[in-house]
C-alpha cells in the first residue's frame, strides 16, 4: 500500500456492515440499543396521556351530568312539594265556602246554621279522609298507645277494661300512617 492510499476494512464474510447498531445471530443489524426502548416509551408516554386525557374529559362530563341531575331532582322535589300544597289548598276551599255560607246566615234560624255546620264538618272529615287521613273510630276498642293518648280513665260497669270508653279528641289516619292519634279515655277494672 501506498502513503497516498487511504486503508480499506473489509468485514469478515459472515458478518453485516456495522451500521452503530448491534448484530443478531440471525446476521442483522438492530437499531441502536438506547434509540428503539426511547421511541417505544415515548410512544406509550403519548398513548397513555392521550387516554389519561379521555378519562379526564369522560370523568368531568359525568361529573356534570350528575350535578344537573341532582339540580333537576332538587327543582322536581320543590315543583312537586308546591303542586301538593295546591292540591290541598284547593281540597279545603269548598269547606271554606261553605263555612263564610254558615256565617252569613248565622243571624237567621239557628236550626239552620246548625245544620249547615254539620254538613261542613262533615266535609271536612271527608277531605282528610280523600288525603288518606280518615277519621278514627275508636269507641270500644282496646287501648294501644300507638294510636291512642290517654287523657283519663274511667270504671264502671259494662266497660271493659283496656279499651277505650270515650273519644275526647278523634285521631285522623291509618295506624300505620297516623296523622293525630286519639286523645282518649281508657276503661279500668272497677275497684
Amino acid at each position: 500500500m501506498s502513503d497516498h492510499e487511504a486503508p480499506t476494512t473489509e468485514a469478515p464474510a459472515n458478518e453485516a456492515p456495522r451500521s452503530g447498531g448491534a448484530t443478531t445471530e440471525a446476521g442483522t443489524t438492530d437499531a441502536p440499543a438506547n434509540e428503539a426502548p426511547e421511541r417505544d416509551d415515548d410512544a406509550q408516554r403519548v398513548d397513555q396521556e392521550r387516554q389519561i386525557a379521555e378519562l379526564e374529559d369522560a370523568w368531568r362530563r359525568t361529573a356534570a351530568e350528575l350535578d344537573n341531575f341532582r339540580k333537576r331532582c332538587a327543582r322536581d322535589v320543590v315543583r312537586g312539594r308546591e303542586q301538593e300544597r295546591a292540591a290541598v289548598a284547593t281540597s279545603w276551599l269548598p269547606v271554606l265556602d261553605n263555612l263564610e255560607r254558615a256565617l252569613e246566615h248565622a243571624s237567621s234560624d239557628p236550626d239552620s246554621v246548625v245544620e249547615g255546620v254539620r254538613a261542613v264538618l262533615a266535609q271536612a272529615v271527608g277531605v282528610l279522609a280523600d288525603l288518606g287521613y280518615p277519621r278514627r273510630d275508636d269507641n270500644g276498642r282496646a287501648f294501644d298507645p300507638a294510636v291512642h293518648e290517654a287523657v283519663g280513665t274511667v270504671s264502671g260497669e259494662g266497660l271493659v277494661p283496656g279499651t277505650v270508653a270515650q273519644v275526647v279528641r278523634p285521631g285522623y289516619g291509618p295506624d300505620d300512617k297516623l296523622l293525630r292519634p286519639a286523645a282518649v279515655v281508657v276503661a279500668t277494672r272497677a275497684s
